[in-house]
């Protein structure tokens, strides 16, 4: 059994192409509105004006008791209509994001096509390959939940409109605000 995973994930957020694409767009900031999964995020290679070549260096989690590090890299340009990533370390493989307006949402599709180099998640894939996706859901989850959260504070337009937006969900928080669910 190969360690290879595919993952499609659709998300529907209130918004403009734009404002999703200024978000998921911006590589730093995701320890900022989604630490439920990004850990850390340090910037190796600036990408060009469309952000092709960026490199970012990832240390990522999910609610599985073990982080992923690995090097993300924009092969196409970031447009309203998405971007296209590959990524090298512990995960290898091509990730796609496409945007499209339905009215006054954003659909948003994650295609993620990537096979696990980690040790322990190519040695155990035979056996926890259903935990390991779950884990993936569960992230991907928390990122909805995240970017609702992350637009509702960009769209704030005061300190105290901004302070009436809940903090976004950590591995922590989720754990235990679901542990008598």
């Amino acid at each position: 059994m190969t360690a290879d995973y595919e993952f499609l994930t659709q998300w529907r957020v209130t918004a403009t192409l734009a404002e999703v694409k200024a978000v998921l767009g911006d590589g730093p900031s995701l320890p900022r509105w989604w630490p439920a999964v990004y850990i850390t995020v340090d910037t190796l290679e600036e990408g060009d004006e469309n952000g092709v070549g960026g490199s970012l260096a990832l240390s990522t989690k999910g609610w599985l008791p073990y982080t992923l590090r690995w090097t993300l890299r924009v092969t196409e340009p970031i447009t309203d209509a998405g971007y296209a990533l590959t990524a090298t370390g512990d995960l290898v493989g091509t990730g796609r994001w496409t945007f499209r307006q339905d009215g006054p949402e954003v659909v948003i599709l994650y295609e993620w096509r990537v096979r696990a180099s980690k040790l322990l998640l190519r040695r155990l894939t035979w056996l926890l390959r259903p935990a390991f996706a779950a884990n993936h859901r569960w992230a991907m989850a928390r990122g909805e939940e995240s970017l609702r959260l992350e637009l509702r504070r960009r769209r704030a337009k005061t300190d105290a409109e901004r302070r009436r937006v809940p903090p976004p969900p950590t591995t922590f928080r989720w754990l235990i605000s679901n542990r008598h669910a």
